[in-house]
């Protein structure tokens, strides 16, 4: 049968064809303009890092291309700081808060195992990361994120794990604060009390893998999986924390390359290194692979000034120009490297030196994602970080952050419990022990070798009596005379 198809017939068709393009062309340009754009965050923590220990920091016998290659792309900060231990400084990026207000002043096993044969007792602190406390991935989550941790962890036991405290994913996450060994099968005996420690969450493995590798494995498949949806990747390595291993091809590499001009003279902790640089390079690759880079914050950190303790009979690292290490509040126990990139936003290759603090990373990270049209996210009330979002867009902006605060009521091998204010170039101590205090200006004396306390006696007075009032408004723990010495 043949249709006669008249005029009005023709204009209907016509205008069903119009009204399919319109609607072919609505779809195709909707998936352009509301298409994922929220801001992707990758954090890279590592563990001991010091100070100085990158190239681009200025190490010389550490080689580190693919850091560097961030540096070049980004904004390096010269005065970042952390907790002098893991477990407190990780607390503190997570919550925005100081580890001194959370009460948690020192890493999970000591907590549990305070000691008591010392002039001063440890205040009782903490061992978990306290739930009430609203973290950084439950803000994120809750905004649609999908959040995912890899490594190490050191914030609480099973029921203050990553999955309990926000992270969809837990890939390697534990109570431990460091691996038994870094190669396959990443476990055994640990510590002198031979502790049984292994890495969960990576499946079967094969002989002579590496952990930092390993791990970064596990990263770059959450990295495709999270495909168009936008994630919160936290790629905490347990690099270069003890114990101190690496590849022997490597660690041979940096043998013959030592001069004894050098300030670092550990070749398997430089091997360490550049492992953790190559990986970091991979992460960085496969984020431009997937077109990725310019709605990826990408942060490199580490969690507290270099180690410096003879492990099987060498120092791991040395702070140099910086004085002393980990535990320390002096700058090698504090100051750490930070190196942030965000095309687009951060300026390739600028240096920032105003100082920030790993409490400031979460209300950064909140306003960046809300400069990225997340109008969901909220800062939590009551931080004592404030964001440095202003410096990455322009690092030579001043910054209101009058104060900074240091508190470590405990022993360590390098210090006695102490406690730290800085303000503007001025730093203060003061030791519990002994009530004593020393005072430096870090403008003119970086390396903290010149006490001023009886020189500057009233800047030193006011330095004190404002971290006596900072105490009591963080709540801050102290260390009590122990009875036994007395």
């Amino acid at each position: 049968m043949v249709i006669l198809r008249t005029p009005w017939i023709r204009f209907l068709d016509l205008l069903s064809v119009l009204v399919l393009l319109v609607l072919a062309c609505g779809v195709h340009c909707s998936a352009k303009t509301v298409g994922p754009t929220q801001l992707n965050i990758v954090f890279i923590l590592a563990d001991d890092l010091g100070a100085n220990d990158l190239a681009c920091y200025g190490a010389d016998l550490h080689e580190t291309p693919c850091i560097d290659r961030l540096a070049r792309e980004g904004v390096r900060f010269t005065q970042a700081y952390a907790m002098s231990i893991c477990s407190p400084t990780r607390a503190s990026l997570l919550t925005g808060k100081h580890a001194a207000r959370l009460h948690m002043t020192i890493w999970r096993e000591a907590a549990l195992s305070p000691i008591s044969d010392k002039p001063l007792l440890p205040p009782p602190t903490i061992t978990d990361l306290p739930s009430e406390e609203r973290n950084l991935a439950q803000i994120l989550k809750a905004a649609g994120y999908l959040t995912l941790h890899v490594g190490k962890w050191h914030l609480g036991d099973a029921a203050h794990s990553p999955e309990a405290l926000g992270f969809d994913v837990n890939v390697g996450g534990t109570h431990w604060g460091a691996p038994a060994t870094y190669f396959h099968p990443f476990s055994g005996p640990s510590g002198a009390a031979g502790e049984f420690r292994y890495v969960p969450g990576l499946g079967v493995g094969r002989p002579g893998e590496y952990l930092t590798d390993r791990l970064t494995d596990e990263a770059l498949k959450l990295i495709d999986v999270a495909g168009e949806r936008p994630f919160f990747l936290n790629l905490w390595h347990h690099s270069p924390h003890t114990p101190i291993e690496a590849q022997s091809k490597r660690v041979e590499y940096f043998r013959h390359h030592l001069k004894p001009e050098f300030h670092h003279q550990n070749a398997v902790y430089a091997a360490m290194i550049h492992s953790l640089d190559e990986n970091v390079g991979r992460v960085l690759d496969r984020i431009a692979q997937r077109g990725l880079n310019r709605r990826t914050l990408v942060i490199f950190a580490s969690d507290n000034g270099g180690y410096t303790n003879p492990y099987r009979g060498q120092p791991p690292t040395d702070n140099w120009p910086l004085r002393s290490g980990k535990g320390s509040l002096y700058e090698g126990g504090i100051r750490v490297p930070l190196i942030v990139r965000l095309p687009g936003v951060t300026p390739p290759g600028t240096i920032c030196e105003v100082p920030v603090t790993c409490a400031d990373f979460l209300p950064t990270i909140l306003e960046l994602c809300r400069d990225f049209g997340n109008s969901k996210l909220v800062t939590p009330p009551g931080l004592d970080g404030i964001s440095f979002a202003a410096q990455l867009r322009q690092p030579s902006a001043l910054r209101e952050h009058p104060e900074l605060f240091f508190h470590y009521p405990h022993y360590y091998f390098n210090t006695t419990p102490v406690s730290a204010v800085r303000s503007g170039d001025w730093k203060l101590l003061e030791y519990f022990e002994d009530a004593k205090v020393e005072l430096y200006n870090l403008r003119l004396d970086p390396r903290e070798q010149h006490n001023l306390s009886a020189v500057e006696p009233e800047r030193a007075s006011q330095l004190r009596d404002r971290l006596h009032k900072w105490w009591r408004e963080t709540d801050a723990q102290l260390p009590r005379k122990n009875p036994k010495n007395n």
